[in-house]
C-alpha cells in the first residue's frame, strides 16, 4: 500500500501526518516545537515543491508512506490520485489522505505568513503553536489511516 497524505502545502499537516505513521513523533506526547522543525519537509516547502509526491520512509508493516502539496485542490486532489491509480489498475494499493480538515486557523495562518509571504520570523512561531493545537487531531486522522491499511 502506498499512503499519500497531502494538505494545502505539503510542508504542515501531511508532514505532522506522515511522521506520525512513521513512528518519528510519538502520537502520546506533545512533540517540542524542534522535534517539528526538524522533520523532513517541515515549513521548508518551495512552489516548486507544489504537486510533487515526496517519499516519507516505509512503515513497519511495508507500506510506503508520502507527502503531497496540493494548494487548492481541495478533496479533487484524492478524487485524482485515485483516478489515476484506477487507470493503472493499483486502486487498491493507493490512499490518499486529506489533512485539509485537521489543520486550524493558527497552523493555517502561520503557514500562509511563513511560507507565502517568507516572513518565517512571525509566521513559524505561529505555525508552532497551531500545530501542537492540533495534534490530538493528526493523531487521530492517522490512526484512521493505520487501521484503514491493516484491513
Amino acid at each position: 500500500m502506498k499512503v499519500i497524505y497531502h494538505c494545502y502545502g505539503g510542508s504542515h499537516s501531511s508532514v505532522v501526518a506522515a511522521a506520525l505513521h512513521l513512528k518519528w513523533l510519538d502520537p502520546t506526547r506533545l512533540p517540542d516545537p524542534l522535534d517539528l522543525i526538524h522533520l523532513p519537509y517541515f515549513d521548508k516547502t518551495q512552489d516548486s515543491d507544489f504537486g510533487r509526491i515526496h517519499y516519507m520512509g516505509t512503515d513497519e508493516s511495508g507500506h510506503d508512506i508520502y507527502i503531497l502539496g496540493k494548494k487548492g485542490m481541495g478533496e479533487r486532489c484524492s478524487a485524482m490520485l485515485m483516478g489515476v491509480a484506477g487507470l493503472l489498475g493499483v486502486e487498491h494499493e493507493v490512499m490518499a489522505v486529506n489533512c485539509m480538515s485537521r489543520v486550524n486557523l493558527l497552523m493555517a495562518m502561520g503557514g500562509f505568513i511563513s511560507r507565502r509571504l517568507g516572513w518565517t520570523a512571525i509566521g513559524r512561531p505561529l505555525l508552532l503553536l497551531g500545530t501542537r493545537g492540533a495534534f490530538g487531531s493528526i493523531c487521530n486522522l492517522v490512526e484512521i489511516t493505520r487501521l484503514k491499511t491493516s484491513q
